[in-house]
């Protein structure tokens, strides 16, 4: 079974939302990107805010919860199940300090993604560590 480990918010004032996470829920930042998003973790699960009016991926909200992320035991056959319910393989994103993964199109032009994030767990495994 996927594990969801990230959820991506576009937001207008990336600080203000970063503070709220941190004081209202006590997560960490453990990436800030050159491209003006901020990763989040509890430990487990990451929350990327996402500058609001960047370009997104295709059915992407461009403001709110742009999609939500899924880490997997096995990424090929996890690929193939979304690909056999409907799901369309858009990009893979790498960072090699904050995050790995692959955008997936599916019902109602809902966008998901199967990877690795700095601050989450993988599926039996120890957290993944980024340099802030």
């Amino acid at each position: 079974m996927a594990k969801i480990r990230h959820i991506a918010y576009r937001v207008e004032d990336i600080e203000a939302m970063a503070e709220f996470f941190v004081k209202g829920f006590e997560m960490q930042i453990v990436e800030r990107r050159s491209s003006g998003a901020v990763d989040l973790s509890d430990g487990v699960i990451n929350v990327t805010l996402l500058p609001a009016g960047t370009p997104v991926s295709p059915g992407e909200a461009s403001h709110g919860i742009g999609h939500i992320g899924f880490t997997v035991e096995d990424e090929e056959a996890a690929k193939r199940r979304l690909v056999a319910a409907g799901a369309e393989e858009a990009r893979t994103i790498r960072n090699d300090t904050a995050h790995y993964e692959v955008k997936f199109t599916g019902p109602e032009g809902i966008v998901v993604d199967i990877g690795h994030w700095a601050g989450t767990a993988p599926i039996g495994g120890q957290v993944a560590t980024a340099h802030v």
